[in-house]
């Protein structure tokens, strides 16, 4: 009787029997799932790669190696085909751990209908029935703007009839209005021949495709031939035409028109999302763009992402480009189609501008989102931010400090706070400092911070779950000075911003952490820091103006500094004491000094 095998075993003997040949392998749970698809040029080397305990794996991936219960593999002939079988499997069984098209809306494509006398019309259903379908369009717009522009070039028929030969012949239709307002030439009635027509359908095929420069040339030599057969109205037909092209070709032109025929891939992600742009670009002219979402599961890299969109898209857009423009040259290799990194040049650009449309992409879905669920979207900014910065719980009350000072003159600090990353200026304060004296940032932020906080404990209100310092390791530990004689420090988290380079400072350590320039993260650090610096500077300029004015009040003899400031509260300014009327001083400061004040400005 063979011995049961455990689930080791019986995998290790898998592992074992499986061929040095691409292909594609698959990963089953104990409930017989499939929980992830992967392709391999080299079966038995990939598979195994997952069991190999001296690789270094990420969480994610050891996680669902523990899940895997059984391994199938379908041997293919070359690594491109185990590409596009990947791609299929991946689409029609959704595995947990694969990356995820967020793409499940039905985007329309144009069709030319397989039948006599071919219909041109937008659609949204694919169907096998010989029809030649051009697209998928993201954009309705520019799917439309085609069809107009073909509309106004050419004629051609919407109708349903069933053009035949025989019926055509046994004359069963008759025109209708769009053959007396100039969009159809009349087949219905025999009026034009299906090889004239057809001749129009692939001008139009040519013109969807983006293949703009032949058909101009086509046109070109229509006209001629016209012209030289005396057809001057003919003539005159196909000029208005080049020029209606000419021009849409001029607004599409974003290169040179040497940059023939390229795809442009780019991508921008984070930790749990991707967003690939694709555009398309015949004769420098922009024909076609689109851009995929893909949820990440095994923290994959912006190659593998790459390497998926190009197989999906080229795919789905039939596209059959010898040159691809990546941001990074992919593992995978299409044949005869060649990849270019550019650095520099037209091609350059054409990356640049896919990665803006990646980025508008981007922030019209955070906008979507936030729209649709604020709450959700301000928990990811925080959950990234307790990520990135190593909190024990999401940072929904941020406290910010910063001092302000002339030489030690009138110093001043402002504390702004942020809830749910925004600000919430109910509760911003000002702090005049005490117990400094000269230009000491470092003893007026442990001051500031120190009454803050025993303020809050004897109050018995909620501290924060983040302090943010505004400056580097003094004002920082400045600040921990103040915590540790409250006995906040270990239940506080603080941190402080430098601002040469914006890194971030953490207690008891002198080397700072560099925040990724474009994080949430560092954004709303920066934030806080710039709103604690704007506050703080708005009080330290009104405070510094009062003292001079107070100060130039002071110098009247006789005008006390009470008197002064009493003076300023009254009338706002110098300039409005000084043109107060004698009656409105004597109400505010008796008569005496409202005289003597009269008569000091009486002298200026």
């Amino acid at each position: 009787m063979t011995p049961l095998l455990n689930n080791t075993d019986k995998l290790q003997l898998i592992l074992k029997s499986l061929p040095h040949k691409p292909g594609v392998y698959q990963y089953f749970d104990e409930e017989g799932n499939i929980i992830y698809i992967g392709k391999a040029i080299n079966l038995k080397k990939r598979v195994s790669s997952y069991f190999n305990r001296d690789t270094s794996q990420s969480g994610k991936v050891m996680v669902m190696v523990r899940r895997i219960n059984e391994i199938r593999h379908i041997v293919v002939e070359t690594e491109i085909d185990a590409l596009l079988l990947e791609n299929n499997l991946i689409k029609k069984y959704q595995p947990r751990y694969n990356v995820m098209l967020k793409d499940d809306k039905t985007f329309p494509w144009i069709c030319i209908k397989n039948e006599p006398f071919p219909r041109i019309f937008p659609t949204r259903n694919v169907v096998k029935d010989g029809s030649t379908y051009l697209g998928p369009y993201a954009s309705v717009r520019m799917m439309r703007t085609l069809l107009d522009l073909v509309r106004q070039l050419f004629q051609y028929r919407n109708c349903r009839l069933k053009l035949t030969n025989e019926n055509i012949a046994a004359k069963k239709f008759k025109v209708c209005l769009e053959y007396h307002i100039g969009n159809c030439s009349g087949p219905c009635e025999g009026l034009q021949t299906e090889e004239d027509y057809n001749i129009t359908v692939k001008q139009i095929t040519e013109i969807l495709k983006g293949n703009l420069n032949a058909v101009i040339h086509q046109l070109k030599t229509m006209m001629q031939q016209y012209a030289l057969e005396f057809q001057f109205e003919k003539a005159q037909i196909i000029k208005d035409k080049l020029s209606l092209l000419e021009n849409y070709q001029a607004k599409s032109m974003v290169v040179n028109a040497s940059v023939s025929n390229v795809d442009v891939f780019s991508v921008i992600s984070d930790e749990s999302i991707a967003f690939i742009n694709f555009i398309k670009v015949v004769d420098g002219a922009v024909v076609q763009s689109h851009t995929l979402e893909l949820k990440k599961r095994l923290e994959e890299t912006n190659s593998e992402l790459l390497e998926i969109a190009i197989t999906e898209i080229r795919q789905r857009f039939k596209s059959e480009a010898a040159e691809i423009i990546v941001p990074l040259k992919p593992s995978i290799c299409l044949p005869d189609v060649r990849y270019t990194v550019p650095q520099k040049g037209d091609k350059k650009k054409l990356l640049e501008l896919s990665e803006r449309n990646a980025k508008y992409f981007r922030l019209e879905k955070m906008k979507q989102q936030e729209l649709v669920d604020p709450r959700r979207h301000t928990k990811r900014i925080l959950e990234k931010m307790q990520k990135d910065l190593g909190l024990p719980e999401l940072p929904e009350h941020i406290e910010c400090f910063d001092n302000s000072n002339t030489q030690g003159s009138y110093p001043v600090a402002a504390m702004v706070v942020f809830r749910d990353a925004k600000p919430f200026k109910k509760d911003y304060r000002h702090f005049n400092i005490k117990t400094v004296e000269g230009p000491n940032d470092f003893a007026s932020m442990e001051e500031v911070v120190y009454r803050r906080y025993k303020r809050l404990i004897e109050e018995e209100k909620p501290l924060p779950q983040l302090i943010v310092v505004d400056g580097g390791k003094g004002q920082l530990s400045s600040a921990v000075s103040a915590l540790q004689k409250l006995d906040l420090l270990d239940n506080l988290p603080i941190i402080g911003i430098a601002k040469r380079l914006e890194e971030i400072y953490f207690p008891g350590d002198s080397i700072p952490v560099y925040i990724d320039k474009k994080s949430e993260t560092l954004k709303i650090i920066q934030h806080l820091r710039d709103e604690a610096h704007r506050f703080g500077i708005t009080h330290h300029r009104q405070k510094r103006q009062k003292g001079s004015m107070k100060s130039e009040l002071s110098d009247i003899k006789g005008i006390g500094e009470k008197t002064a400031l009493l003076l300023l509260k009254e009338f706002k300014s110098v300039k409005g004491i000084r043109e107060a009327s004698p009656e409105r001083l004597t109400e505010v400061v008796g008569p005496a000094k409202a005289g003597i004040i009269k008569a000091h400005f009486a002298h200026d």
